[in-house]
């Protein structure tokens, strides 16, 4: 990670706030900036102020917020951007529903500051991170990239909502028929990639080339709004 990046930390509690700032200074390159929100109306004023920030950390019990609601709204404005939950609770239902919404990552606050920097970097490369307390719950294969050891192994029941947001973003770039150098502009990622999301795409839906993934997701989409 050499460039400069702008993280969003979204949490009303103000020593946490310094804790993650901590957190997240310490990993990313100097003179990235580092914005903090205490609302959900002000972490929603922060994106639409933009530019787009390269990472959210995000608390699910900001004042104003009702379940999971800040987490979809921030999914539907900024759907390439990661999403780290940062929270209280570690209760296995509540990680599942974050991933269910579209995070990426879920980290107890009580996490060691070693811990919530490894799991940013993970995040950052595109991957998923669970806490060790849910990971005996929740199926990680169906979460984290490709086997290639196993590159026809499929999840049962896989669609386009087990695809990570980065991956759905790269998903709606191969539909409009873009390639791949243009792909990893527009997402600021690089053409290696772009290939392991493309393999991660096909692996989940199923299929065995990018024409394929575009019309079993568009199939998906159709099924889903019926």
């Amino acid at each position: 990670m050499t460039d400069i990046k702008r993280i969003l930390i979204a949490d009303d509690h103000p020593l946490f706030h310094e804790a993650l700032k901590g957190v997240v200074l310490d990993i990313f390159p100097a003179g990235s900036d580092c914005i903090c929100t205490t609302t959900v109306h002000e972490t929603l004023e922060a994106l639409d102020a933009g530019p787009l920030f390269d990472l959210v950390l995000l608390d699910l019990n900001l004042p104003g917020a009702d379940g999971f609601s800040c987490l979809v709204t921030i999914r539907r404005k900024a759907p390439s951007v990661p999403v780290v939950i940062v929270s209280s609770t570690d209760q296995v239902d509540i990680v599942r529903e974050s991933f269910s919404y579209g995070a990426m990552g879920y980290l107890p606050k009580s996490s060691s500051q070693e811990v919530m920097k490894n799991a940013i970097r993970l995040v950052m490369s595109g991957s998923s991170y669970i806490p060790t307390e849910a990971l005996g719950a929740i199926d990680m294969s169906c979460l984290v990239e490709p086997d290639n050891s196993r590159p026809d192994k499929a999840c049962p029941g896989e669609g386009t909502s087990v695809l990570t947001p980065r991956q759905l973003a790269v998903l709606d770039l191969l539909a409009e028929g873009k390639a791949n150098k243009i792909i990893a502009y527009e997402l600021n990622i690089s053409e290696i990639t772009v290939k392991a999301h493309v393999s991660a795409i096909l692996r989940k839906l199923g299929v065995s080339n990018r024409l394929q993934a575009v019309i079993a997701a568009k199939n998906m989409m159709g099924k889903n709004q019926e």
